[in-house]
């Protein structure tokens, strides 16, 4: 890593140790029955070191489910020893590059594994210039058209690829959408669009045993029914690329700092996973976390590349 990024990631855990603000290790395989890792802490700006947005949810020391796909995750994937034949589930929550760039990349890589049960794979539908899951995979694996034609064995599960199962999630649900039955696997999963100016976003619910995981996604916090969604999460994740002042523009797409705090406590969440950081927010980080936890009271962590979260 070059030095100028490890300088810059020295003074962000001093401020981490400022605000009060915990800072994990990054050590998942071991970390327990269930835990989350963080593969891209980053936006979509290539300044400040971090992959862009990405996690992975371990269970039972297997890389079981992956939320999103920025770029970057394809390498920190492979840093914390993930293997693509455990994969069970992929979650896009939307379609911007920052955290779907790395998917083609990861099924390459899949590709010299030995997977052939098909992979579910969920993603919203489509508005405006921003496709659907199942355009988003015709655009890159279509037989005839697809940017990665060659990899187009992913759509049917022909050349001994495996058969990606796809689970395009309606825009106009008010409320959640189960996509996988915990009955049925070892984990359970719901969609809920969420608003993030005009590009069609979902937040992922995950249950695992008793516990629950809730990733945010990229979103401003507008719709209520999200803290439902969000209610007693055991962890939550939510993306800070803005400050508390960030103009108008930026909180149509983004939550700012006090409403990330507001919807964590009105949701009971019992641990906050702060991440998605751009310069803009980093620049304060120290204030911003400090605005977050003025209105959230449990425990607040500041996400870093490879960092693994235990879940009880």
């Amino acid at each position: 890593m070059p030095a100028f990024f490890k300088s810059i990631r020295r003074a962000l855990l001093a401020l981490l140790l400022a605000t009060g603000a915990e800072a994990v290790p990054a050590s998942c395989p071991t970390a327990g029955p269930l835990a989350v890792q963080v593969l891209g802490s980053g936006g979509p700006i290539a300044d400040d070191g971090r992959s862009s947005t990405a996690y992975l949810v371990w269970i039972d020391g297997a890389a079981r489910i992956l939320v999103d796909a920025g770029g970057g995750a394809f390498l920190r994937f492979g840093e914390a020893g993930a293997r693509f034949d455990d994969l069970d589930f992929i979650g896009l929550s939307h379609f911007h590059t920052d955290h779907s760039a790395d998917l083609p990349a990861l099924l390459k890589s899949g590709f010299f594994s030995k997977r052939t049960r098909p992979l579910p794979i969920a993603g919203p539908g489509g508005a405006g210039p921003f496709p659907g899951l199942q355009g988003f995979l015709a655009a890159m694996l279509d037989p005839g058209r697809g940017a990665y034609a060659y990899l187009s064995g992913y759509l049917d599960g022909s050349g001994g690829l495996a058969e990606l199962e796809q689970i395009e999630v309606p825009l106009a649900s008010n409320g959640p959408i189960a996509l996988m039955a915990a009955s049925n696997e070892r984990f359970g999963v719901d969609a809920l669009p969420v608003p993030h100016g005009p590009v069609p976003a979902l937040a992922f619910r995950l249950r695992v045993g008793e516990a629950t995981l809730v990733f945010a996604s990229d979103q401003n916090g507008s719709n209520p029914a999200f803290v439902d969604f969000a209610r007693d999460a055991d962890l939550l994740v939510m993306h800070m690329p803005i400050p508390e002042g960030a103009d108008e523009v930026a909180r149509k797409l983004h939550a700012t700092p006090a409403t990330i705090g507001d919807i964590a406590q009105a949701a009971g969440a019992k641990t906050l996973l702060l991440s998605h950081f751009m310069a803009r927010s980093l620049a304060n980080l120290d204030e911003n976390v400090g605005i977050v936890k003025s209105g959230y009271s449990s425990r607040v962590i500041v996400a870093e590349d490879l960092a693994c979260v235990p879940v009880p």
